[in-house]
């Protein structure tokens, strides 16, 4: 079986399309990986994208991006509604097919390594890739954001102790999946959705597997939520956890919104638990037989 991999790197860049461009078609560069689902918001001032391929052409097409973004960001002169500490925020390989955590985990120490040495970047390593504890959970890492590194930072993983001039730092490491799933409600007051986002994160008490934020975004409030574990907790689960606490305060879901890829069996499974269809595979679905055939 190839071993596949995905990358989801994030970039701190959300309005200036040309930047934007730019990064996309620099991890394009490396012709063997698929780089698909760029996504951008304005109120966020950030960017994402999806790299799938073999292990190390997914590595060098994500280091193409971070050369491109340290090159086209810079952080002193960033504004955005989302926690980040650089101008390549955060770099998670995810395994898909074929490959471990494990090896997810040494891709993870390769490209910082890389990162810390042919660009003077200090890197930290996350999630599965984590060195120290206080490292593991991500939003412990972005603590203070850019402005607060810049002041005071602890010694990464890889590269210099001290923050790049206008890159700042970055955060690489190994994963499960990750949905990340925003919900719009009807209202600009952005503090009932930061309740919400509180009431509902499992560092808070709420819902396992579950981070959560809230934001103002176009004008209106939105909880931003990343299903850490989708076994755990589903984002159809997560959807009626915040309708039932939105209607606590007299307040209605306007829209919600996918970022990104999701896996099929996160579908599936939210099919089972909405409709109670027990029995329902993924093997129902007739465009997937037909791709098989």
């Amino acid at each position: 079986m190839q071993k596949i991999i995905e990358c989801v790197p994030n970039f701190s860049e959300g309005r200036n399309l040309k930047v934007i461009r730019a990064i996309f078609a620099a991890a394009k560069k490396v012709k063997t990986v698929r780089v698909f689902e760029l996504e951008y918001n304005r109120d966020h001032n950030r960017c994402l994208f999806t790299i799938v391929g073999v292990p190390l052409d997914v590595l060098a097409s994500v280091f193409e991006a971070i050369k491109t973004a340290t090159k086209l960001i810079d952080m002193n002169k960033h504004q955005g509604e989302h926690p980040r500490i650089g101008a390549t925020d955060v770099v998670p390989f995810v395994p898909v097919f074929g490959v471990s955590m494990k090896e997810c985990v040494e891709l993870a120490e390769k490209l910082g390594k890389k990162v810390g040495e042919e660009l003077s970047i200090p890197v930290f390593l996350y999630e599965e890739a984590a060195t120290k504890q206080e490292n593991r959970n991500l939003a412990d890492v972005r603590k203070g954001e850019y402005e607060g590194l810049k002041v005071r930072m602890n010694k990464p993983d890889f590269g210099p102790s001290k923050t790049h001039p206008t890159a700042g730092a970055v955060v690489v490491g190994a994963r499960k999946f990750l949905i990340a799933f925003n919900i719009n409600l009807d209202t600009p007051d952005v503090e009932i959705a930061k309740k919400i986002a509180s009431a509902i994160r499992e560092r808070d008490g709420g819902l396992p597997g579950v981070k959560a934020l809230g934001f103002k975004v176009d004008g209106l409030a939105q909880v931003s939520i990343n299903l850490a574990d989708f076994e755990k907790t589903n984002f159809d689960e997560a959807f009626r956890e915040v309708e039932k606490l939105a209607d606590k305060m007299n307040v209605k879901i306007k829209s919600s919104e996918i970022y990104g890829m999701i896996p099929l069996a996160a579908l599936v499974k939210s099919v089972k638990t909405t409709f109670k269809a027990d029995t329902f595979k993924a093997g129902q679905i007739l465009e997937g037989r037909l791709s098989d055939d």
